[in-house]
C-alpha cells in the first residue's frame, strides 16, 4: 500500500457514513418519526383519520402553522425568537381591513398597506434587538403586547366594536380573494390555497438555507455572531431580514385570514407564537441557534394539524391537545440534542 493510501485510511478525518448513520444525523428526523407514529396511532383509533377526503382538511389546518413555522424556523437557525408573530398575523389582517374600508380604497390598495406596515414591524424588531443588545424574546415580548393592544384599541376606534367591518362589497374584493382565499379539488380533496403556498415557502426557503450564501450567513449568525461578524458576515443586515421574514408571513396569513372569513376579531392571535416555535423545534431547530431544518418545521406543522383533527376524529377530549403539545416539544428537544450529538460525532 502506498504511504497516501496509508495516510488516507488512518486519517479520522476521512470516513464513510452509513446510510442509518446519516439518516439519524438529519435534524428532521424526529419529526419524521413522530409524524409516523402519529399516522399509525390515528389510523389505528380515528376511522374518519383513514378518510381520503380529510386529508385537504388535515393539510389546511397544517398550512396554517406551517407557513409561518418556516421563517420561524428559519429566525431561529439564526438565533433569534419572535414572540409577536401570533398578534402580528391579526395586525397585519386588521391593517388591510382598516385602512381600506376608513379611506373606502381599493381593497387591494389595503392590502399592499398592510404588506409594508408588516415588513416594517419586522425590520423594527430587527433594528431594536441591534440598538439595544437585548434578548430578541423581550424585544418581541414588547412588540407583542404593543401591537395587542393596537388591535383591540383601533377597532374599537374605527368600527366601535371588537371585530373589522365587512369588505366584502368592496372594489378589489373577488380578486383578493382568489389570491388568498380559493380552493379547488383533486379528485375527493378539497385543496385549499394556503397549502400550495406552504409548500412552494418550505421548498424556496429550504434552497435559501441550504443552497445560498445567505444560507451560510444565517447559520454562522446563529452559531456565533462574533465568528460570523469577524469573517465578514452582515449579521445585523442578515438579523433584520430574518425578521421581515416573520414579518412577510404574518401578513401572508392575515390576508388568507381576512379574505376566508370577511372579518376580522381584534382579539385573536395570542399563543399562536408558541405554536409556530413548538413546530420549529419538533422540526429540529435547537434553541442555541446555528442549528435547524426547514422541512422539519413544516412537518413539525404537519403534526400539528394531524393532533388537531385526529384527536377531534378519535372522539377524545380536545382539551388534550396541549397537553400532546407539551410532550412532543419536550421529546423533540431530547431528540433534538441526540441527533445533534450524533451529527457532531
Amino acid at each position: 500500500m502506498s504511504t497516501a493510501s496509508t495516510a488516507t485510511a488512518s486519517d479520522d478525518r476521512v470516513r464513510t457514513r452509513s446510510a442509518a448513520s446519516t439518516f439519524f444525523g438529519m435534524p428532521a428526523v424526529g419529526a419524521l418519526i413522530g409524524a409516523a407514529v402519529l399516522v399509525a396511532l390515528f389510523l389505528a383509533v380515528a376511522p374518519a383519520f383513514r378518510s381520503v377526503g380529510n386529508i385537504g382538511t388535515i393539510l389546511y389546518s397544517a398550512s396554517t402553522i406551517g407557513i409561518m413555522a418556516v421563517f420561524v424556523a428559519l429566525l431561529m437557525i439564526g438565533g433569534e425568537f419572535d414572540l409577536s408573530t401570533g398578534v402580528a398575523v391579526t395586525t397585519a389582517g386588521l391593517t388591510a381591513a382598516h385602512s381600506a374600508w376608513y379611506f373606502n380604497l381599493n381593497v387591494w390598495v389595503g392590502v399592499l398597506i398592510s404588506l409594508l406596515f408588516a415588513l416594517a414591524i419586522g425590520a423594527f424588531n430587527g433594528w431594536l434587538l441591534h440598538v439595544t443588545k437585548l434578548p430578541s424574546f423581550l424585544v418581541t415580548l414588547g412588540t407583542y403586547f404593543v401591537f395587542w393592544g393596537a388591535n383591540l384599541a383601533m377597532t374599537r376606534i374605527v368600527t366601535g366594536g371588537v371585530s373589522s367591518n365587512s369588505i366584502s362589497d368592496m372594489e378589489g374584493f373577488n380578486s383578493a380573494h382568489a389570491v388568498f382565499a380559493s380552493e379547488f379539488s383533486i379528485g375527493s380533496v378539497n385543496i385549499k390555497i394556503p397549502i400550495i403556498y406552504w409548500i412552494l415557502l418550505t421548498v424556496a426557503v429550504s434552497y435559501l438555507l441550504l443552497r445560498t450564501k445567505y444560507g451560510n450567513w444565517i447559520l454562522a449568525a446563529g452559531g456565533d455572531s462574533a465568528a460570523a461578524r469577524a469573517v465578514g458576515v452582515p449579521v445585523v443586515a442578515t438579523k433584520i431580514a430574518l425578521f421581515m421574514g416573520t414579518g412577510f408571513a404574518a401578513w401572508l396569513l392575515g390576508m388568507h385570514t381576512l379574505f376566508e372569513y370577511n372579518t376580522l376579531q381584534s382579539g385573536t392571535g395570542p399563543g399562536y407564537e408558541f405554536i409556530y416555535i413548538i413546530a420549529a423545534v419538533i422540526g429540529g431547530c435547537l434553541l442555541t441557534g446555528g442549528y435547524g431544518s426547514i422541512v422539519g418545521a413544516s412537518i413539525g406543522a404537519l403534526i400539528y394539524g394531524m393532533a388537531v383533527l385526529g384527536i377531534s376524529y378519535a372522539g377524545w377530549d380536545v382539551d388534550w391537545l396541549r397537553t400532546f403539545l407539551g410532550v412532543m416539544l419536550i421529546a423533540a428537544v431530547l431528540i433534538n440534542n441526540y441527533v445533534r450529538k450524533r451529527a457532531d460525532a
